[in-house]
Formats: structure tokens, sequence, C-alpha cells
């Protein structure tokens, strides 16, 4: 589906950062802004992405799709959807101005992550403009000095520290021939114990999600195995939208009030004792916790059992993202001093040091 407005303009893009190069100038980059409320708050001239847009190559019998930055992701998705496609990780949009750019940027997944993988996941190639004033495509283009990292995928949640991705090839999927969501009525601590029971055997489940009183699932896959998991899991069938609302955080657990974290979680973790509400996704991988607590008591709480804590309200603390252990900051640094020397890109949005 070609739109009046796609357009190249990445040599405009490539001169405004060659300028800002020039001049020493702090970038921030951004599309729709849809994410503008994740990381640190990050000065700088605007450089905004969107009038780069547009798809540029797709062939659903390849099962690949290459888009510019600035097309809006909710277009991305009409023309896939019409070759009865997807994107499998289900990245959130938080607004109907979001970006391909933005989504890559940001590196978040939905509710299928754990059964079909992370945005990182489906990252097959990009273009970047990096602060060396360069536009490399990369798997085309090799840097030496960075060999060793898969570059591509190392874009899926810098928050634009990198670079600017100008482009980005993602590998698609399929839609499921079959969809049915239930709900199940039972607590949490035994919904985490059934989600762990059925992860070793061969269910269709591609949704987990308790929001404090019931149990919600989704399977896909064929008519039969649906209908089969069904008849064994029993349930009420539950409208199918509720999956968007809690990935697009329509649901009322995320209506504005105590600050929100997000807390990533090894599989199979029991029911933290947290101050708060919480909802359980990702099968129990992630969860969600309204609360007031301090985020340094958050943090060592979820750090003994190996997670990391991520704050989705600004002002909250000066360090929305877990920080790092020091071993891991070095090899931040060492990779930013490759692809952004001059620290051009989104000063401090990840993390104040960088």
């Amino acid at each position: 589906m070609q739109h009046e407005r796609d357009i190249d303009h990445s040599a405009a893009l490539l001169e405004e950062v060659n300028q800002a190069l020039h001049g020493n100038t702090p970038l921030r980059i951004q599309g729709g802004n849809s994410k503008a409320f994740l990381g640190r708050i990050t000065g700088g001239e605007v450089l905004d992405t969107r009038s780069h847009r547009g798809i540029v190559s797709y062939d659903p019998t390849e099962l690949v799709i290459t888009a510019r930055c600035g097309t809006p992701l909710a277009e991305l998705n009409e023309v896939l959807a019409a070759a009865q496609q997807m994107l499998p990780c289900e990245p959130p949009s938080f607004g109907a101005d979001a970006t391909v750019g933005g989504m890559i940027a940001s590196g978040l997944s939905g509710p299928r992550r754990p059964w079909s993988g992370s945005v990182r996941d489906f990252v097959l190639g990009t273009r970047v403009i990096t602060g060396l004033g360069k536009h490399l495509r990369f798997g085309g283009e090799v840097m030496k000095n960075v060999a060793g990292y898969d570059l591509s995928r190392l874009m899926a949640g810098s928050y634009g520290c990198l670079g600017v991705i100008t482009e980005v090839s993602l590998k698609v999927l399929p839609t499921p021939r079959q969809t049915l969501s239930i709900s199940l009525d039972m607590d949490s601590d035994r919904a985490l114990l059934r989600l762990a029971e059925w992860a070793q055997q061969p269910l269709p489940i591609s949704a987990a999600c308790h929001d404090g009183q019931r149990l919600h699932l989704r399977l896909e896959g064929g008519e039969g195995s649906v209908a089969a998991a069904h008849d064994r899991l029993g349930g009420e069938v539950l409208d199918g939208g509720f999956w968007a609302d809690l990935n697009e955080h329509r649901l009322d657990f995320f209506d504005k009030g105590q600050p929100l974290w997000r807390l990533s979680l090894p599989n199979n973790t029991p029911r933290l004792s947290l101050p708060g509400v919480q909802l359980i996704d990702w099968g129990g991988a992630q969860r969600w916790l309204k609360t007031d607590a301090d985020a340094a008591f958050i943090r060592s709480i979820i750090e003994k059992v190996g997670g990391h804590a991520t704050c989705y309200r600004p002002g909250v603390c000066d360090s929305p993202f877990q920080p790092l252990p020091v071993a891991l900051m070095r090899y931040h640094h060492n990779l930013k001093q490759q692809l952004d020397p001059q620290a051009i890109f989104n000063p401090g949005r990840l993390y104040a040091e960088l």
C-alpha cells in the first residue's frame, strides 16, 4: 500500500546530523513521541523522523517487510493484516502517532512475547545514521571497530542513544488461523503454579495475564488444537479486545495515580510481596506494579530474584531504567564511543553516564 506522503528523506536527516556534529549540538530524536514518558528527560535540538516514511518493500511470500523509520506503526500493521500477517511480538503503540523507528528504539513487546519472541528477535537488518556522520546499512556495510556485535539488533531498545534508525527490515509471520480468549476463576498463587505446569505441555497458549482476581488466557493455532485446549482448560469466553487494552495500558489498572513500575522476572518466579497493587503478564515473567514505594526498595527485592525494574512514570526517580553493573556499563560506554563519539544522540536518555 503506497501512501501519498511516502518519501525517502534520509539525505535531509543525514544533513541535520552532520550539522549537529559540526556544531557539537545534542539531538533529541523523536518520531510520534508516544514513548516520551520512558527514560530520563533529555535536552537537545529535536530531530523529527516522521518525514522519512513509507514501506520500502514487502513480499508476503518471503515473510519480510522493510519500512522507513517515520512510517506510522498503525500503517505497517494495516499492510500486514491485509496479507493476513503480523508482527508476532505485538509492539505497543501508546498512541496513534507511534512510528516504526520508535517501535525499534524502545524495543517493547506485547502479550505474545514469551511465546513468540521480542522485537529484537524479528529485526533482520537496519539502516542507521551514526555519530560519525555516515548512513550505514548494517549487514551490508561492516564497521570493523565494532565487529562481533549484532548492530541491527542492538538498536532495539537503544532509545536513540546509538544512532538514528532510518530503515528496518523485519521478519513477520502469518496470523493464527484460530484465536480464542478465556477467563478462569483462580487466585494469583494458583495461577502462577498452573502456568508453570502448562508451560511444560503442548498447549496453544499465546498470552497469559492475571488481573488480581482472574486468570486470562489466549489460545491460538489450528481450530482443532484451540477447541481441544478450551475443552481441557474450561473457563468463560473472554472478549479478545482485552489483550489490546492490556498492551496499550487502557485497562482500569493503568489509570494514572500511583507510579507505575514494570518488573521483568525470571520464569516461574512466585508471587512477590511488594507494597501496592500488581498485575501479572507474560505468564508471570512481566509484572506491573502500582506503588509509592521507594525505587531502591523495589529494586532491592527484584534483584534478589534475578529481575529488574523500570519506572513508567516520569520524574519518580533519576534512573527509570535498572542501574547497570560496572562491567556492563563499561560495554555500553565502549559501544557509545564507537557509534556516537561526540555523544550527540539522546544524551542521558538511558542513563546519566551515557
